[in-house]
């Protein structure tokens, strides 16, 4: 595979030749380096499915599971602070010309990576407000595909539902606002809840994974991710398409998709 620079980040490909894309800011490291990490969790998986790619069943399961593994990556994974702790002295000598200053000390950083606030952009969003911008997106185009509303009324109701959900004004701003994702361009009509079902898949694996290795965070800590990567291939990546998602998680994880687990983890990280 290779990484290059694009305006979107994304991964496409196939096992054999996965190509992934990030963007860089000059003021915010954070935004390419997860970007990184997260299009990472879709390649791996993309290189693990099973090799015989004639058939369905080498195919991934769902795109709800596929985001599932980038999200592990970048928010289960990626800002967790075993992570972080692992990540920062190379952030330190890569970025600071190997002195620390106070913003990057590790207590700082962890700041940094689990920052709260409402923004204009999906892609940029935080995992608490994340779900805002998927329930208004999806919202909007079931009104559109039931015949409720037009395509000249998105622009409004866009206005309208971001100053509801996230307490935010993008009158006249079409750039930042209705015309900001490539999905509806493209056709990729009712893609948009696959990014919180994924949020959900993630949080359920790894608060699984860390059941079933409970030394799994000194492993990550101390560099050694191969337990956790091994315990995706084995449980997810190698799977395909053999199982519903239904049994896929509960063969992983013990039960079905559910909602508990990520609400727990941003419990435990943002109030605990």
């Amino acid at each position: 595979g290779r990484l290059d620079v694009s305006t979107h980040p994304f991964c496409g490909g196939v096992s054999e030749d996965v190509r992934m894309t990030t963007r860089y800011s000059e003021d915010n490291f954070v935004e390419a380096l997860m970007g990184i990490i997260h299009e990472t969790g879709h390649a791996r998986y993309n290189q693990s499915l099973p090799t015989d790619r004639a058939l369905p069943v080498s195919s991934y399961r769902s795109m709800g599971i596929h985001e599932g593994q980038s999200l592990f990556f970048e928010m289960q994974l990626g800002r967790s602070p075993a992570f972080l702790s692992l990540i920062q002295p190379l952030i330190v000598e890569h970025l600071c010309d190997g002195k620390q200053p106070p913003y990057m000390a590790l207590d700082n950083l962890e700041k940094i990576y689990t920052e709260v606030h409402p923004c204009f952009i999906r892609v940029d969003a935080d995992e608490i407000t994340y779900p805002a911008h998927i329930i208004l997106r999806y919202e909007i185009e079931r009104d559109l595909i039931e015949g409720n509303i037009e395509v000249d009324d998105i622009p409004e109701l866009w206005q309208q539902k971001m100053k509801d959900y996230l307490g935010l004004d993008v009158a006249g701003d079409h750039q930042n606002g209705c015309m900001q994702d490539i999905h509806w361009p493209m056709g990729a009509f009712g893609y948009f809840p696959s990014y919180t079902l994924g949020a959900m898949v993630a949080a359920q694996l790894f608060a699984t994974q860390k059941k079933a290795m409970p030394d799994i965070e000194a492993q990550i800590q101390n560099g050694n991710l191969s337990p956790t990567f091994d315990w995706l291939k084995t449980n997810i990546w190698s799977q395909g398409r053999k199982y519903s998602t239904a049994e896929l998680m509960t063969r992983a994880t013990g039960k079905p998709l559910t909602a508990s687990y990520f609400k727990n983890h941003l419990k435990e990280r943002y109030l605990g």
